[in-house]
């Protein structure tokens, strides 16, 4: 068969092309720019256009069209594959079509999601499963990609509420991690968000599983909206012996990483998995790409700790910052960030403003904001910007700079020893590259 995927480059639907290149597939696709993942597809095989979108990328003789989300419907590919009729799903609708052939299991919730996908899924490998594996993020452990091909009748996915695309999905087993306010751009308010994950958790058939965490107040209350499903459900939350044990052998830094690491203990109880098996998966976990990950880099003479991280909601930045000084609680802390989409930061201004109010860190550096393309709204431009946060933040070690300036800034001001957290989900990540490793 031969698959065309619109928007190749994004970090789940690339793992979707992965998946039908391995089942021996011709993939071809486009994406408006080149990066390490697009690269790193055309050295699996796929034939990729980037640049821009154009009819003349789709192969005419194509059988089935994947789109990501992000997609427009007036995009030249996707309209010229309707015209010859070819079959076009959006990257959740072919994902949820392989949940239904496979025994699922879903991570969702604001907060966690690809660090307790990656830390079941080699639980599973680790005891034999051979799980195949989607996943929002790249891992060591699958040789810094972001999709393994098992043979097992397991897939675990990593399922996202933006747009409520999980409703495509239909696994066997959902691990709730947390739930928040969180893509107001689509859902209207926190009722809107429980209402929705409500309607995902009735997706599970009469044998399956919620994993759920009885400590986050929100997953309290869906549950007892869903209480009338006479669902399946397995809870976890923060038990002093066993969360100090993980907190012990864990690599990855962070309570709230113990609580990820008690989600994918309790899924693997649920599997019947031996819990030796489960300690011994989660000891090795080497954390993930962007996930709170650790460079010993220099910028010019000066020898710094890099944190490179992913965080770009409230919450998420919180408990960041919060790992970042526990770990580290005699350093400098810097931390340059770029807010990821203007409508989540103008609905959650008041949020970022007192996160960084109240930060444990040394200095702030703030980005203009990453534009997401097709998801801004230009009245929403108009009300919110990168100098309003700092002016509202109204610190003396807070401080705006464009992206482009911000080396300089570092080369300037940095003395050595300090520790530099990079913070974001949009391109800031880029600038890691400007540091040197001797």
């Amino acid at each position: 068969m031969k698959i065309h995927f619109i928007g190749i480059g994004g970090i789940g639907i690339s793992a979707l092309a992965q998946y039908y290149l391995a089942k021996g597939h011709q993939v071809s696709g486009s994406d408006l720019i080149s990066s390490e993942i697009t690269d790193f597809l055309k050295k699996k095989g796929a034939n990729l256009v980037t640049g821009s979108h154009k009819a003349e990328n789709l192969p005419n003789d194509a059988n089935l069209v994947i789109y990501s989300p992000a997609v427009k419907s007036d995009n030249s590919e996707l309209r010229k594959a309707k015209k010859l009729g070819v079959k076009c799903q959006s990257y959740p609708q072919a994902l949820g079509d392989l949940t239904k052939k496979y025994f699922t299991i879903a991570v969702c919730g604001t907060h966690g999601k690809s660090t307790t996908t990656a830390m079941i899924s080699l639980i599973l490998v680790k005891v034999g499963l051979d799980p195949t594996v989607i996943i929002g993020t790249k891992l060591k452990e699958f040789g810094q990609t972001n999709f393994r091909m098992g043979k097992s009748k397991h897939l675990v996915i990593e399922a996202d509420e933006w747009q409520a695309s999980f409703l495509n999905y239909f696994p066997k087993i959902i691990v709730l991690t947390n739930i928040e306010r969180e893509h107001l751009d689509y859902y209207k308010n926190l009722g809107h968000i429980l209402k929705t994950y409500k309607e995902f958790i009735g997706h599970l058939p009469k044998n399956g599983v919620l994993v759920a965490n009885k400590d986050n107040k929100n997953v309290s209350k869906l549950k007892v909206q869903t209480s009338k499903l006479q669902l399946k459900t397995q809870d976890y939350g923060f038990k002093q012996k066993e969360s100090e044990k993980l907190k012990k052998i864990l690599k990855v830094s962070g309570e709230h990483n113990v609580y990820n690491a008690l989600a994918a203990l309790t899924t693997a109880r649920v599997l019947k998995i031996p819990d030796r098996v489960s300690f011994k998966a989660l000891s090795k976990y080497k954390g993930a790409w962007r996930r709170f990950e650790i460079k010993n880099l220099k910028i010019g003479n000066c020898k710094l700790k890099i944190i490179s991280d992913y965080a770009h909601h409230p919450t998420e930045i919180k408990v960041s910052l919060k790992a970042a000084r526990e770990k580290f609680p005699n350093k400098k802390i810097w931390v340059v960030f770029q807010p990821h989409q203007y409508q989540r930061t103008y609905y959650l201004f008041n949020d970022f403003v007192k996160v960084f109010k109240e930060a444990p860190i040394d200095r702030l550096i703030i980005a203009d904001i990453y534009d997401v393309a097709g998801r801004e709204k230009k009245k929403t431009k108009k009300k919110v910007s990168s100098r309003k946060l700092i002016k509202a933040i109204n610190k003396p070690q807070a401080t705006f700079l464009p992206k482009e300036k911000i080396i300089d800034y570092l080369k300037r001001n940095l003395q050595g020893g300090e520790v530099v957290m990079i913070m974001g989900a949009g391109n800031i990540y880029d600038i890691v590259k400007k540091f040197s490793t001797s």
